[in-house]
């Protein structure tokens, strides 16, 4: 039996709904991540087998698990949204693995719950999938996220627009799932008791170091400045940054319309219901810096009244640009083989980046060609790189092993939208060889292997996935 604490099913029973089991019908293990496993203390043979299934399944708990719904609040698309919370999700417990700090196991896909508005609570097979594989491979590439214990079939299926689909269960394990939405929870009932609570245990969960409710924003702001400068310099589009989708902790939380970019555009747009580009790639940090001041208002009657309050948390959301310029710029010019950056490398690698979009150029191979003298061939016309690369090469000649810290700092691989398509396609169908290889090839992400080299090709025309697709 693991270690567990459930400390947030302890907080005022207004923080969440307890919920009982829901029963599928025929459940069966599809992935298991074992290395994951052995990290949280878990006994991947018993999580292999029918009882260990059926928890991971939703249709029994064992005694130390204590399922519970968290409520939470939001703004979605930037309209306020007053109760949202757990929908289709069960916090089950906290694990204290034996080598240090505390994890959330949650499902879900795991049946309604009293915040489903309406929905079914069930998940397909697909958006399952999905996060496992791209919220793997976001850990393999050194970003902080939630991660992907096990996919499980159901037996079952769920009606989407798609028609009748098979249902599927994850198994997501987070630093916690405390949202800036949690805290809106509370700020738009005025509940300050509750919110105060709140900020107190996020604050000793998660930035212990940390004063008062300002130095929990503190914290925040840190590192999500961290954070979103990491998707950028890895092409990553989040797709749908809603403040119930930005994570108190500083992970990557709930992977729906993510996507890495093929083709390198700023203004590019996967989300198949962000139809005014509020999330494009270019506006992510200036919508993370919004949410935060989300956060930010929630937290003001504890900071202090009136200017008392508003003068310091506007001082740390100030703090935000110059500590996401100074991530941002540190790995863009490691991507380039520099690994002390000065100020004008800034310029150089914007002038690269516009001339990507120009050209439409790979995002992923341009970088990862730069170490291996591929990267020109990515270009509609090779001469728009040989321009820049002649002031890049000078600026190379200066730097000890630039192609050392290219080759750490850019993938050979990401989770391409057309292949993980294509094994979505396949498991569907009953085929999980597509979905395994992936798999394995997203854990390495820096490896070049001869076996491997389909998985990192740019999609051809008739491959390109334009849009995925938000929610369930």
């Amino acid at each position: 039996m693991p270690q567990t604490d459930p400390s947030y099913a302890r907080l005022p029973e207004r923080f969440f709904a307890h919920v009982a089991p829901a029963r599928v019908r025929a459940p069966k293990l599809l992935a298991l991540n074992l290395p994951l496993a052995a990290r949280l203390g878990l006994d991947a043979e018993w999580l292999g087998s029918p009882e260990g299934v059926a928890m991971l399944a939703g249709n029994a708990f064992p005694e130390w698990a204590t399922p519970i719904a968290q409520a939470y609040a939001g703004h979605q698309f930037g309209g306020f949204v007053p109760s949202l919370g757990d929908g289709r999700a069960l916090l089950l417990s906290e694990l204290l693995p034996p080598g240090g700090g505390r994890f959330d196991l949650a499902l879900k896909g795991s049946g309604r719950t009293p915040f489903s508005r309406g929905g079914d609570g069930r998940a397909w097979l697909g958006p399952v999938l999905r996060e496992y594989l791209v919220s793997e491979a976001m850990a393999a590439l050194g970003v902080p996220t939630t991660r992907a214990l096990a996919a499980v079939a159901t037996g079952e299926t769920v009606l989407r627009e798609q028609g009748a689909l098979p249902g599927a269960v994850l198994v997501r394990v987070a630093a916690s799932h405390i949202r800036v939405g949690t805290f809106e929870f509370f700020a738009a009932r005025r509940d300050t008791e509750a919110l105060a609570t709140l900020a107190e245990y996020a604050r000793a969960r998660h930035y212990p170091q940390a004063e008062g409710p300002l130095g929990l924003l503190t914290g925040v702001v840190a590192n999500q400045a961290q954070l979103i400068a990491q998707w950028m310099s890895l092409g990553f589009i989040h797709g749908v940054m809603n403040t119930d989708n930005m994570a108190i902790s500083g992970e990557t939380i709930d992977y729906g319309p993510c996507a890495f970019i093929d083709a390198y555009h700023p203004d590019k747009v996967f989300s198949s219901i962000d139809r005014h580009g509020r999330y494009a790639f270019a506006q992510q940090p200036n919508v993370a810096l919004w949410n935060l001041a989300q956060l930010a208002s929630a937290l003001l009657p504890l900071i202090g009244e009136g200017e008392t309050g508003v003068e310091p948390a506007t001082a740390v959301l100030d703090g935000f640009w110059p500590a996401f310029a100074k991530a941002l710029n540190g790995l863009f010019a490691a991507k380039i083989g520099i690994a002390a950056p000065r100020e004008s490398d800034t310029a150089l690698v914007e002038t690269l980046l516009a001339r990507m979009a120009r050209q439409g150029a790979d995002f992923t191979r341009v970088f990862h060609g730069l170490a291996n003298g591929t990267a020109r061939e990515e270009f509609a016309e090779p001469a728009a790189f040989d321009a820049w690369a002649e002031g890049w090469q000078a600026r190379l000649s200066q730097e000890a092993d630039p192609k050392a810290v290219m080759r750490a700092a850019n993938p050979a691989r990401i989770p391409r939208n057309h292949r993980i398509e294509a094994a979505i396609v396949a498991a569907t169908a009953g085929d999980m060889v597509p979905f395994e290889r992936l798999r394995e090839a997203l854990a390495l992400p820096f490896d070049t292997r001869p076996e491997w080299d389909d998985l990192a090709e740019a999609p051809a025309p008739h491959e390109a996935v334009a849009r995925t697709f938000c929610g369930t």
